[in-house]
């Protein structure tokens, strides 16, 4: 049973409309004023508001402007019930807000009918707006894996054959990538023009996000390790993707967290680490980049693992040299492949 709220200071009037409504099967709750009318709205929540519009302590205009300014009852239709039939009355209700205007006296069946439509068109809009905000709820990105939906959604695709340059240390970085396929390496020139490899991305990273909210110079170089796909997405884009989803913006702060203290042990263990241990883990890293299975061959250039290492190239080859005649990998050509993964873990 629908319940309408009937505001009317007149008592006979309010009376006969309230038996009315009764035997059109509507709870029915009165008030004879528009302040204890709008105590009465916010206290029943009624499905629909039928008001006079003179009336002493609040007129029907208050009483739509105070409804209509509170969250709990702003989607309560409202139709005006009076005698006051001039156009500007009529009008100024309308732009209050208020769904429907009619005139005393009435016809019973017109009152009917309107409170009957009006009441269906508040269901459909409230469902309206449930969908949309359910639907926002949907489109909000919750995590890290649903931001890289939103890049293969949304970025450019764009593939690069191997050796292929993604983007130039000094360039400006206006691009953020999503390995969809393939191994990207990032590298920089030393003070002795030596290539040293910041770090390996396979397929699902992201890359390419030195700064996410400026337009600034690549700090390093990218270049595809393998024929590779990728999803690029402008950092302005992306920018506005973060503002509004603040759970992935934490995840993408743990996740720089987490490159930075990959490279402080890269640098720590270039610093200290012998020649051996530095091409151990240099291995074991690509490995895990490279490899969908543990027991495949790296096909990686010997270049390549000495820039990641931070160690000469011959120094490089005479180590793998030792790892070999120790039995812990096996080489052919440029193939590597890891025989004891756990004695390379804790070669010294």
């Amino acid at each position: 049973m629908k319940k309408v709220l009937l505001i009317e200071d007149d008592a006979v009037l309010r009376e006969n409309t309230e038996e009315l409504l009764e035997l059109s099967n509507f709870n029915v709750v009165t008030a004879p004023n528009g302040k204890l009318g709008v105590e009465q709205a916010k206290k029943e929540l009624p499905d629909i508001v039928v008001c006079d519009i003179m009336m002493p302590e609040l007129d029907g205009y208050g009483v739509l402007e105070n409804l209509a300014s509170t969250e709990a009852t702003k989607y309560i239709p409202f139709i005006f019930l009076s005698a006051k039939t001039e156009r500007k009355d009529v009008r100024k209700g309308m732009d209050l807000g208020a769904d429907d205007y009619i005139t005393k006296p009435f016809e019973e069946e017109e009152l009917i009918s309107a409170i009957n439509s009006r009441i269906a068109k508040a269901a459909i809009l409230n469902e309206e707006r449930l969908a949309k905000e359910s639907g926002e709820k949907e489109d909000e990105l919750r995590s890290l894996n649903d931001l890289k939906n939103f890049f293969e959604d949304n970025g450019e695709e764009v593939a690069y054959k191997k050796g292929d340059l993604i983007f130039e240390e000094g360039q400006h970085s206006n691009k953020v990538y999503l390995i969809s396929k393939g191994l990207v390496k990032c590298h920089k020139l030393d003070e002795q023009g030596k290539y040293l490899t910041t770090a390996l991305y396979k397929e699902d990273d992201l890359f390419g996000y030195n700064s996410l909210n400026q337009i600034t110079p690549y700090q390093e170089t990218a270049t595809a390790m393998q024929d590779s796909q990728l999803v690029a997405l402008s950092k302005q884009v992306l920018e506005d993707v973060l503002d509004s989803n603040h759970k992935v913006t934490l995840e993408l702060i743990q996740l720089l967290t987490d490159n930075i203290t990959d490279v402080k042990d890269q640098l720590l263990q270039m610093a200290y680490s012998s020649v051996k241990r530095r091409t151990a883990i240099t291995l074991i890293k690509f490995a895990e980049k490279i490899n969908r299975k543990p027991n495949d061959a790296i096909r990686v250039s010997r270049n390549d693992l000495a820039s990641v290492a931070g160690v000469a190239q011959e120094s490089l080859i005479r180590t793998l040299s030792s790892f070999k005649d120790l039995g812990l990998i096996e080489i052919e050509g440029r193939n590597i492949k890891i025989l004891d993964i756990n004695k390379l873990h804790h070669i010294n």
